[in-house]
This record gives structure tokens, C-alpha cells and sequence, in this order.
């Protein structure tokens, strides 16, 4: 049988033949247990844990198709005796079975542990490539099958002995090979974009410490030295090179040349001690009753806690859920202008977004609005309180934030000319990091749409390329 839309001739496969209307060529279907050569699970057990070796790969740091950094280890003593289960490779798929379930990456050549809840599958030598393996459990069709024999009332998890069962769709293994490296291709320009965002970021971070944390153009008036440069030059392959942004004479000039002592310590003469709360308008959220179907699914983006985005993506610009006007004008939620900060109040406490678009939010977050008409500054000055409310607990976790919490911490604030030179400073930075962050989530949309047209005969590979191409890829 030949399909016309991927020039592969599909009888030339042997295995089980399932039919399946979803793909336009019969590709062989079979069991994953019937597809693997290594299937390594740790369920069960607890490795003991050090403070720095081998690092642990736990089931909270595997999201969104890759594996953070890790915060747990085990020692390199004690690793032969904790994994003799089976020794991931490089190019395994690492899956979470449980809180969450279903979440996937990929092996780098890094000597890895693997803890409870996170199973390692190795595709079998010209029949399934990992890689491919990786995209596929992704797909919404995978996602269903794990959720179908998962069990669990409150926190949904899958046995071994079912997810050997679950169907694998087995096109030709160069198809397999060729449709995951444009899928990687995509992933790597991704990467790219995160690295840079994560460059940006630091630049931004530094020079709101240098400015507002140091004092560093003050203290060089006061000794008579001429204010360094205000961003540094930040070279990216990818990205090309940001100028150098001058501490010109005039921005030099909105700086006093002295310090004065006040309660928080020496402070830059003519700069204050400030409440946090009289620094920003504290705006609350709420929730359109769930019984009114006509107030969801709207045009509004709705942020709750899950839409906070990494640190060193800054910028919310969608979210899981939408409202809709009638939603908005009947509870309590309220529109956030762009370059409004929002930080989480209740559960997952101190994580921050800065309002890339207009949108509404959940009770559970604080809007905050910078009363110099900032947005800048008033992010990154609520990344120090959060930083500040962290210390105070000693580095346990805290559970809620109010406004009396934010009352009780004392911030410096500068003149208002010396905030706005900031934002103007600091803007192209900050659009960068934004329209990486858009071609990101652009090129995540586009990957997570390819594979299953690709498997299923709707896209042909050439195609698939240059729209990957197209997107920036």
C-alpha cells in the first residue's frame, strides 16, 4: 500500500497490524514492552541522599520534555550498589510514572541516578528509535493511553506491568530517525533561545543590583570616577551582539555623589526608605464561578500559579486557561495592563511573571503596579522581596504572602528620574527576552503539531522541514 502524502511503501513492514483510521498509512502497531531493550524502574526504593555526586534525576525536575537541574544527589560510592537495577545510557527516555505522569526527556552523556516514580525506556535496535520514542509520548494520543491505565483517585499513576502495554505506532525505522531530527532541530533552536533569555536576564539582574543594591555609579561620583557602562556587551551565536549601553553624561547626572545615613543603613543621598507597599498598587484577583460555562473559554488569558513562567523567561504571554468578558465583569478578577508583576500569594509562594499582554488572575496572586508608572523596576525589586521573605524564614518554605508581609519589608527607593532611566536603559533587554520568549513558545507549538501528522501520513517530511525552517528552526 502506497500513501500518497509520505513516500513510504508501508507492506514492506512486518509486525502486528492494528487498523487505525487515525493514520493514513497501516503502520504496525505493537505492545512497548515488545519494543524495548532496556526498561529500568526504581520504584520502591530510596536511595540515600548527599549533597553534591552523582546527580539525582527525580520526578519534579523532568517538565516539558527536558530535565532541570538537579538539587538532590547521591554519592559516587554508593552508585554501582543503588543502580544495579540497569545503568541508563545516553539517548534513553526518562518517564515520569506519577506526580506528575507522563512527563519525558532525554538522556545526556552525564552519569545520571534515577529515583522513585521515574522509569528509563531504551527503543530496540531498528525497530524503535529513542528519540522518536521521546516525541511519541508526548503526543496527545500517548497522553491519553498513560492516563487509561493509570490508577489513583487523588494522584494518578501507572504500573509497570500496564505500561508494558500500552500501543506503540512503528512507521519505518529511517522515518522514525528522520521525523525526531526535525523535531530535535526545533528543541535545539529552543534551547537557544532559553540560553540567551537566561544571559539577558542576568544582564538585567546585574544592573539592578549595580544601580539600586550597590550604588555602584554613586559611590564612582563620589570618588570622583566617571559611572561605568550600564549593560554589558552580551555575545550569543545565535543571537548576534547586544550594544553597549553607556552610562551617558545625563543619566550619569540623575545620580547624587553622596550617601546619608537612614534606618536601612547608608542610602544614596535623596533616596528614601520605603515600605514596599508604598512603592506599587497591590491589585487582588479572583475566579469566574466554574457553574457558568459562559464565563470560560473565552478571549481573556487567566493566570494562575501553573502560567508562571521559568526566572529566566520573565514575561507571562498565554495561559492554561481563558475567561471571558461576562466572566471578567462578574467576579472579582480584575484586567492587568502589560508590565504588571505578579507574584503567587498562596501554595507555590514567591514566583513571579511580569504581564507580557493584558490578562486577569486567580486570588491566589497579587497583582503589583509600580507607582513611578514602572514596570522594570518594580519586577525586580519584587525578586529581592521574595529573596528578602526567604531569608527571614531561614530557608524554610513559607506558605503565604499578604499585603502586611509585603508592608513589613523596607525597600530603598530612588528618585523617580533614576527609575525611569532604568526602564529606558533596560527596555531593549527586556524585548529581547520577550520575543525569544514568543518564538519559543511559537516553535513548542509547531513541534508538539508535527510528529502526529507526520505518523499519520498528513505531512510529508519535506514539508515538516520547512515549516520548521519557516518558524525559525
Amino acid at each position: 500500500m502506497k500513501n500518497e502524502a509520505i513516500e513510504v511503501s508501508a507492506s514492506e513492514d512486518t509486525g502486528l497490524r492494528c487498523a487505525n483510521p487515525t493514520y493514513a498509512v497501516d503502520w504496525p502497531i505493537l505492545p512497548l514492552e515488545e519494543c524495548l531493550d532496556a526498561l529500568i524502574d526504581y520504584r520502591g526504593k530510596t536511595p540515600e541522599k548527599t549533597n553534591a555526586g552523582i546527580p539525582l534525576v527525580t520526578a519534579k525536575i523532568i517538565k516539558g520534555g527536558r530535565i532541570e537541574k538537579a538539587s538532590e544527589f547521591i554519592s559516587k560510592d554508593g552508585y554501582d550498589a543503588w543502580m544495579r537495577r540497569g545503568i541508563p545510557q545516553a539517548g534513553d527516555v526518562v518517564m515520569t510514572t506519577e506526580a506528575p505522569l507522563g512527563e519525558v526527556a532525554q538522556l545526556g552523556k552525564e552519569k545520571i541516578a534515577l529515583a522513585q516514580r521515574v522509569v528509563t525506556l531504551r527503543g530496540k535496535l531498528g525497530l524503535l528509535d529513542s528519540t522518536y520514542l521521546l516525541y511519541l509520548l508526548q503526543t496527545e494520543e500517548m497522553q491519553k493511553q498513560l492516563k487509561a491505565r493509570a490508577s489513583g483517585t487523588t494522584v494518578l499513576g501507572i504500573k509497570q506491568s500496564e505500561l508494558r502495554k500500552i500501543s506503540v505506532t512503528l512507521p519505518p525505522i529511517d522515518l522514525q530517525r528522520s521525523s525526531a531530527s526535525v523535531l530535535a532541530a526545533i528543541d535545539a533552536r529552543i534551547d537557544i533561545l532559553r540560553e540567551t533569555n537566561a544571559t539577558l536576564e542576568a544582564i538585567a539582574q546585574a544592573l539592578f543590583k549595580s544601580w539600586f543594591v550597590d550604588f555602584d555609579p554613586v559611590r564612582a561620583k563620589q570618588q570622583g570616577r566617571e559611572p561605568e557602562g550600564a549593560v554589558q556587551e552580551c555575545t550569543s551565536a545565535a543571537e548576534g551582539r547586544m550594544p553597549v549601553v553607556a552610562l551617558d553624561t545625563e543619566t550619569a547626572a540623575l545620580f547624587p555623589d553622596s550617601f546619608e545615613e537612614l534606618e536601612l543603613g547608608l542610602v544614596p543621598s535623596g533616596w528614601r526608605n520605603l515600605a514596599f507597599t508604598d512603592t506599587v498598587k497591590v491589585i487582588g484577583g479572583g475566579t469566574p464561578k466554574t457553574s457558568m460555562p459562559e464565563y470560560w473559554d473565552g478571549d481573556i488569558p487567566w493566570f494562575s500559579v501553573v502560567d508562571a513562567p521559568a526566572t529566566t523567561d520573565v514575561f507571562v504571554i498565554d495561559t492554561t486557561k481563558h475567561i471571558s468578558v461576562q466572566g471578567l465583569n462578574n467576579s472579582s478578577t480584575k484586567l492587568l495592563p502589560e508590565g504588571t508583576t505578579i507574584i503567587s500569594a498562596r501554595g507555590t509562594v514567591g514566583r513571579l511573571a511580569l504581564v507580557g499582554r493584558e490578562m486577569a488572575m486567580n486570588q491566589s496572586c497579587y497583582g503589583l503596579r509600580g507607582k513611578a508608572d514602572d514596570a522594570y523596576f518594580t519586577y525586580f525589586s519584587t525578586y529581592r522581596l521574595v529573596e528578602s521573605l526567604k531569608q527571614r524564614s531561614h530557608g524554610s518554605v513559607f506558605d503565604t504572602i499578604t499585603t502586611e508581609t509585603m508592608k513589613g519589608v523596607f525597600v530603598i527607593y530612588p528618585d523617580t528620574k533614576v527609575i525611569h532611566a532604568f526602564e529606558t536603559v533596560l527596555n531593549p533587554v527586556m524585548n529581547r527576552i520577550k520575543a525569544n520568549l514568543e518564538q519559543a513558545q511559537t516553535l513548542t507549538a509547531l513541534r508538539d503539531t508535527l510528529l502526529p501528522r507526520l505518523i499519520s501520513g498528513q505531512l510529508r517530511l519535506p514539508d515538516a522541514e520547512a515549516l520548521a525552517e519557516e518558524a525559525g528552526a
